[in-house]
């Protein structure tokens, strides 16, 4: 099991829930490798099974391939991948510059593709497996101010899509989450009632957790989901299938 973007937020969640339910867990990480190395320790001492870290930047193709190379090379194998590393800029849409765009599509739509592709040639091998893409709200809607962003998660939708397609009668599986307003340490700084103002607006009355995430996650992977591929599962509480009524009308 690799998750990209392993060493924060949902990806730190997403692979200690999966190292506590039994998987090999690569974690990677492209900043803060001290943090991630920590992590995967104490994992290995908590979960009895294999964590490593591995660094990195899963927009460069030949940083893709070396992780790859030490993912297998330590566990043999890979049954399962969950794309979560991404990157924000946030600017108004005639203000973004190309670098910064290039820069966001590169490491959330390309990064995607690359370790996409590459986990799929090793499953195909096996005729087994099961890939996770990290979506947003953004794959329905675009987010003010975050339009490479937006079009970046838009992508990754339809990716999503594509591989199932085609990779399906390979035997392998590829499906996306897409979280609502979750309480993450970035998201708690995007506003100073980050829970309050974004509870208003979800039909469950909360936000979700990384938790709620990782739960999703680990069902995709699992034999109960064996016959779910292609599909985006939102973990949004019903916040984006809402429309944005009156209040009168229960909005």
């Amino acid at each position: 099991m690799l998750v990209t973007g392993a060493n924060s937020g949902i990806g730190k969640v997403i692979a200690e829930r999966l190292a506590h339910a039994g998987y090999d867990v690569a974690m990677n990480f492209k900043v803060g490798e001290e943090v991630a190395t920590e992590i995967a320790a104490g994992l290995q001492r908590e979960c009895g099974g294999r964590a490593i870290a591995v660094y990195a930047d899963v927009g460069k193709r030949q940083d893709v391939d070396h992780m790859f190379e030490v993912v297998l090379g330590q566990f043999g194998k890979l049954d399962a991948l969950v794309n979560n590393a991404g990157v924000q800029v946030e600017k108004p849409f005639l203000e973004i510059e190309e670098s910064e765009w290039d820069f966001v599509l590169n490491t959330n739509l390309k990064g995607y593709f690359l370790c996409l592709q590459r986990a799929a040639r090793h499953m195909k091998e096996r005729g087994t497996g099961a890939i996770i893409n990290i979506g947003s709200g953004c794959n329905k809607i675009p987010f003010p101010n975050l339009s490479s962003y937006s079009v970046s998660k838009a992508g990754i939708d339809m990716l999503t899509k594509a591989a199932a397609v085609e990779l399906g009668p390979l035997g392998i599986r590829v499906n996306c989450v897409g979280p609502g307003a979750i309480d993450t340490e970035r998201t708690k700084q995007e506003t100073a009632d980050f829970a309050g103002a974004w509870a208003k607006l979800t039909p469950l009355r909360r936000i979700g957790t990384p938790e709620d995430v990782a739960g999703a996650v680990e069902f995709l992977l699992s034999d109960q989901a064996s016959f779910i591929n292609g599909q985006t599962v939102w973990v949004d509480g019903g916040l984006f299938t809402a429309a944005p009524w009156p209040e009168r009308y229960g909005g």
